[in-house]
């Protein structure tokens, strides 16, 4: 990638961004004293920062640039719409042709049961629009109690006062009156952390019965739907035992409980089919989609409703929905998107290619001693630090003290790799090709060597007690 000169030197560039923006989830104060990273420009899997580094992004942005950067169709599919029709909304019986064809696309990929969309500008405004909708579905039944949704700890459904609610992360739930009444959370299927000494096909069985157990406790009449990602994106790349998902499904059909699969992540390919609820064999009454949907070149996002859902909702006034609902430009986008995912066949790229050479990377780096478990679902995976992988045992340091100083060390070998607390987690684009996945490899290695000595050198691999 050439490098670009058309902007600010970087020290000025910080300067203004620590005056004037205020980052998400960031201690602003910290980052301003810091300086933010400038990117400037992307091609494939590498960004350019402002200093001119190529830094191999595996992490798609933010699990979202499915297709890789630089797809120039998807710019000139905007522009052209931008022309022709800028914006207009959905609402006072009005449509626009590129929602129209957007809809019927998503209708078509997903499983045969799933044909409609209620639109949304984001995965967090998606999740908004479930609580909502579930709520009206059992009023408009005729059993207006059943109001709880259920979700998980540690789970991520958006930070919105809703789907922040649905979450279950408590750094979240201290600020600003979260969760709203009538969300519960039960225990996450984490065998590698949380197991004991179950195994792990014991220990999925009793993670999905939680929720039978809080059916039985609250009340059938009151609950009205499970909410969860087939695998946890931001909580750490959970992947559960293979026990889970069918006793999880067995138990919304008995009770009556409408099962929610939020697909913002593992939507679009990420996990190797369409949908991650293919991948984990449930039949979810609504998908929650965003990201992969406009490979991030759009906000957009949705729900995929069932038909036995869509009637009833349909045949009342849902008071309900966005500015952005249906947005002609992000329509536009995400249809170039999915024709791009469906002709280039990037599907069949994942099984075919990527996969097998990204597994075997990752599963290659469960012998670093600092690593205890390689898990990968598809195009998403996940390592867990530890200071003693026989006994799986967590740092005596503070959660997440190893794992932002590996974080750290992979940014200074230009590889963008989140962390998780304790956990490193990848998602790259799904174009990426062998060769890319081998330099990803190596710099992960390079980066988890530095960590270690880093960390042996500060006294830091020693284990909890």
């Amino acid at each position: 990638m050439p490098a670009i000169t058309n902007h600010l030197p970087t020290a000025e560039l910080q300067a203004l961004d620590a005056a004037h923006h205020m980052h998400p989830f960031t201690t602003n104060d910290e980052l301003a004293a810091k300086g933010a990273r400038i990117i400037t420009r992307a091609n494939g899997v590498y960004l350019q920062d402002s200093e001119g580094n190529e830094i191999l992004d595996g992490m798609a942005g933010l699990w979202c640039v499915n297709i890789g950067y630089g797809r120039h169709e998807l710019a000139e599919v905007a522009a052209r719409q931008m022309k022709e029709l800028p914006y207009y909304n959905t609402f006072f019986m009005t449509s626009h042709a590129p929602v129209i064809a957007l809809a019927a696309e998503i209708a078509k990929l997903a499983p045969a049961h799933l044909n409609h969309v209620f639109f949304a500008g984001s995965g967090s405004e998606a999740n908004d629009t479930n609580i909502r909708m579930v709520r009206h579905y059992w009023a408009i039944k005729g059993k207006p109690t059943k109001s709880i949704i259920i979700s998980r700890k540690n789970a991520y459904h958006g930070s919105s006062v809703g789907s922040g609610s649905l979450g279950g992360m408590t750094p979240m739930h201290a600020q600003g009156g979260m969760p709203i009444p009538d969300i519960h959370h039960i225990d996450q299927p984490y065998w590698w952390a949380e197991g004991g000494d179950q195994t792990p096909a014991d220990f999925g069985l009793a993670r999905a019965q939680e929720l039978e157990k809080a059916i039985l406790a609250m009340g059938e009449d009151r609950v009205a739907a499970f909410i969860a990602e087939p695998i946890q994106g931001a909580g750490g790349v959970i992947v559960p035992p293979s026990t889970y998902w069918p006793e999880i499904q067995r138990i919304c059909d008995k009770y009556e409980i409408l099962l929610i699969a939020d697909e913002v992540i593992c939507g679009f390919g990420r996990t190797g089919n369409w949908f991650g609820s293919e991948t984990v064999g449930i039949k979810p009454d609504i998908m929650t989609i965003a990201k992969g949907l406009s490979s991030g070149y759009q906000p957009i996002g949705g729900s995929i409703v069932s038909d036995e859902v869509a009637e009833a909702i349909n045949s009342d006034e849902f008071n309900h929905g966005y500015t952005y609902s249906g947005h002609p430009v992000a329509s536009a986008v995400a249809l170039e998107n999915l024709r791009i995912l469906q002709e280039e066949n990037i599907l069949d790229h994942v099984r075919d290619v990527a996969m097998p050479a990204l597994h075997e990377m990752w599963h290659g780096l469960a012998d670093h001693p600092l690593v205890g478990e390689a898990t990968i679902v598809g195009m998403m995976g996940s390592i867990a630090l530890t200071p003693h992988k026989e006994t799986r045992a967590k740092f005596a340091a503070d959660a997440g003290t190893a794992g932002f100083m590996t974080r750290e060390r992979c940014f200074a070998n230009n590889l963008i790799m989140r962390h998780v607390y304790d956990r490193m987690v990848i998602s790259p684009p799904l174009i990426i090709s062998p060769e890319e996945i081998k330099i990803m490899g190596a710099r992960a290695r390079t980066a988890l060597d530095e960590a270690y000595a880093q960390m042996k050198e500060l006294d830091l691999l020693k284990a909890a007690s």
